[in-house]
């Protein structure tokens, strides 16, 4: 696959949209006797974000009462977790994710990885706004007083957004693939740097072709050539990216399926990944996984999650009925 290729989310802006009563049903949901989850799992996985954020400005219009408040005081567990994800708009969403990776005991290296290493620079750029806005820190400094080493600079290169778009030379490839495969080789510093330099830098259509040639020159795969010459979270981070420039939503098909069955269910993870992909491509990384690992992410969901936790998450990913 190119990167350029058609890929689909599974959320769309619900037609006849009316924030005005989604707002009064949630009120009911959320300040009746009892809390009624399946109404808010209807209402809230069936909007866009751009509806979502309506829908919470007619409540508080409404009622006076702030929605994210209330559901985080109604909820508990998992299923908060979705249904206050949700309420986020995706930049934000991206920046509380790192400011909970980051400001907890030890640092989630995991997290910063997946996100830096597959937003776009727009993506980047809003992230970087909404993170400084809400937590009135600066996400650079945040990163640079968090981590170490090489692994350090190639996150605060790529959280710059500064990729070039749209562009590739063919001659400029060959000389790029040299660059690389000698980093592989040497592994000095200024190598590492010259090696996060192009990984950060090029286009996503430059790197395709950079691989390409990386394979005629060394006869490696490049992502098995950074397995083989380093090592820790900057190795995750180089080779993230890689798997990122081939094919983003197979990238995100392996971290559901790693965070599924290598760290038995990590939760964090999969709610991060399906609600932050669900407007973008979680359709095509629902098709990738299943032609991965055989078995559906549906199939996967159901036999880890449970209650209204799991029906949030199969709302999410919308699914047709085989894929159950």
């Amino acid at each position: 696959m190119f990167c350029g290729d058609y890929v689909q989310g599974t959320i769309f802006p619900a037609p006849n949209f009316n924030p005005i009563m989604d707002a009064q049903m949630l009120g009911g949901a959320l300040q009746g006797f009892y809390c009624d989850k399946d109404m808010l799992i209807n209402i809230l996985t069936q909007r866009c974000n751009a509806q979502r954020l309506m829908i919470a400005e007619a409540y508080q219009s409404m009622y006076g009462r702030d929605l994210i408040g209330d559901l985080k005081e109604q909820l508990s567990d998992h299923f908060k977790d979705v249904m206050v994800g949700l309420m986020y708009p995706p930049p934000l969403y991206d920046a509380h994710e790192l400011w909970h990776a980051m400001k907890g005991v030890g640092t989630d290296e995991n997290c910063l990885i997946e996100i830096l290493a597959s937003r776009t620079n727009g993506e980047l750029f809003q992230m970087r706004e909404a993170y400084c806005l809400q937590y009135s820190n600066n996400l650079q400094e945040d990163i640079y007083s968090e981590t170490s080493g090489h692994f350090r600079d190639t996150l605060l290169n790529l959280v710059q957004g500064t990729r070039e778009e749209g562009y590739a030379d063919p001659a400029m490839a060959a000389q790029d693939a040299m660059v690389l495969w000698e980093a592989c080789q040497q592994k000095t510093g200024e190598h590492k740097t010259m090696l996060q330099m192009i990984l950060c830098n090029k286009s996503y259509q430059q790197l395709w072709l950079v691989f390409q040639e990386f394979q005629n020159i060394s006869g490696q795969d490049m992502v098995d050539a950074i397995n083989e010459c380093y090592d820790g979270y900057f190795q995750e981070l180089l080779v993230a990216i890689v798997l990122c420039v081939r094919d983003k939503p197979a990238y995100f098909a392996y971290r559901l399926y790693s965070a599924i069955h290598d760290f038995g269910f990590h939760n964090k993870t999969v709610i991060r990944i399906i609600i932050a992909r669900s407007e973008i491509d979680l359709l095509t990384i629902r098709k990738r996984y299943k032609e991965r690992y055989g078995k559906s992410l549906f199939h996967d969901i159901r036999n880890f999650a449970s209650g209204h936790y799991e029906k949030a998450l199969l709302a999410i990913c919308a699914g047709d009925a085989e894929d159950y």
